[in-house]
């Protein structure tokens, strides 16, 4: 069944306090003030060399791919009053480069099979560009619950290891930021799994975006590691039992013959 998001009045407060919508408190006026229009937006740009255009018939009426739009005009198709197109704003607001790189991507992918078929490269992409996370791993052992789908091993257990430092989320897909919207949502990513000892998550982000850049990464949608994203420490109401690791449907067991890819390696300044 399609998610609908709530409607902005019937959101719970609560939600914007809580990962992953607290990790984007630097547009909170955006997210809990009334709808922005796409002229607040562009004012927002860190770097304007794209902008939102408002979606209307007229603008559609050009025929473009959305994504060929991006490309050749640098106009973000935006439709107003809409949770899905506002947090997509918020993503290309705070992650400009890895925006451009999938935009750039799909763009070349529609060239190889045209804008009525998709290839995997473009479903890679897109699954990332909806439901990504960056995942900076720092602990072996965490990698291997990972690989394992020990989840309990890897949120409960291992559950200091959440805010430690041993490993770090960025929550990048505009799709999974909406059903954050709804508190008792069973939030799951389609990960990017980054591992150094010392690296910082900005330096994740870039190696990321250069990564997708160079077509190294999302070439398939199997590179794409999930990651129940309910089962971090206060991501969830519910999570602090035990129990729950057993028994929410977020907590699949590893696929007989599911092989992980390395994480993305990245040489770190």
């Amino acid at each position: 069944m399609r998610f609908v998001a709530p409607a902005r009045e019937a959101v719970d407060a609560d939600v914007f306090a809580r990962p992953p919508l607290s990790h984007w408190s630097k547009f909170e006026d955006l997210l809990r003030g009334g709808w922005p229009d796409v002229a607040l937006l562009n004012a927002c740009r860190p770097d304007t060399s794209f902008r939102f255009v408002a979606q209307t018939p007229e603008l559609l009426a050009d025929g473009k791919h959305y994504e060929q739009r991006i490309f050749e005009r640098s106009e973000i198709a935006t439709r107003e009053r809409n949770w899905h197109d506002l947090l997509n704003a918020l993503v290309w607001l705070r992650f400009p480069e890895i925006k451009r790189a999938l935009n750039a991507r799909q763009v070349a992918e529609i060239a190889k099979a045209g804008p009525k078929q998709r290839t995997r490269a473009q479903c890679a992409l897109t699954h990332f560009d909806e439901g990504g996370v960056v995942v900076v791993v720092r602990d072996p052992q965490l990698l291997t619950s990972w690989d394992a789908h020990d989840w309990h091993g890897l949120f409960w257990r291992e559950r200091g290891a959440w805010s430690d430092g041993r490993i770090e989320i960025v929550v990048f897909g505009h799709a999974l930021l909406e059903h954050a919207l709804e508190p008792a949502q069973l939030l799951v990513g389609k990960c990017i799994a980054v591992m150094h000892q010392s690296g910082n998550v900005e330096s994740a982000m870039q190696a990321v975006a250069a990564a997708i850049g160079r077509s190294e990464i999302l070439n398939d949608p199997q590179e794409l590691r999930p990651l129940p994203l309910s089962g971090i420490p206060g991501w969830h109401p519910d999570n602090g039992h035990e129990d729950f690791y057993r028994s929410a449907a977020c907590f699949r067991p590893l696929r007989a013959g599911r092989v992980y890819a390395p994480p993305l390696s990245v040489a770190w300044s």
